[in-house]
């Protein structure tokens, strides 16, 4: 029996950014292993906005089956990036159908509250479940296991528990 598949999407404009950092380093402490996808919208290109692109086409098939997706971005404008939106537009209602965590970096304390109000929406529009609230982590500390620990505490024992059960099923 294999583990729970894990994919990370990142919206920030910049490729290899701390966003993808931060989102790598939480989808690796909530399963243990590495992404098996990683999907950083930045490096996409013109392709993202093409309906009919099927290197596209295939990311969102890829990312609806994940049992575990961590969708990050940076803060832009109190919510979720144009970039990260234009890729989560692709999905049908439902497709998207494991566990998602909502994963959001910012300047300052002020938009904490952005991965629940913008992303969990959308992302539970989409067919995930959102189980635990979404994680906020200051850009400068992007890098500090510190930032995560609170969060990972309270929520990796729920997020667990639904990863062990079998798709479709319910606790």
């Amino acid at each position: 029996m294999t583990g729970p598949t894990t994919a990370v999407v990142v919206g920030n404009p910049k490729a290899g950014s701390r966003t993808l950092t931060a989102a790598s380093y939480l989808a690796r402490e909530l399963t243990g292993a590495e992404p098996d996808l990683v999907v950083d919208l930045a490096t996409i290109g013109a392709e993202l906005v093409s309906w009919r692109a099927a290197s596209v086409n295939d990311l969102v098939a890829d990312v609806g089956r994940a049992d575990l997706v961590v969708v990050a971005c940076p803060t832009y404008k109190a919510t979720y990036t144009g970039l990260l939106k234009l890729f989560l537009d692709r999905f049908s209602v439902g497709q998207l159908a494991g566990v998602a965590v909502p994963l959001m970096l910012g300047a300052g304390p002020a938009h904490a509250l952005a991965p629940d109000i913008g992303l969990r929406p959308l992302l539970t529009h989409l067919g995930a479940l959102v189980p635990t609230p979404g994680l906020y982590v200051l850009e400068n500390e992007y890098d500090d296991p510190a930032a995560y620990a609170e969060w990972l505490a309270s929520a990796r024992p729920a997020i667990s528990a639904l990863l062990t059960l079998p798709r479709g099923a319910t606790a």
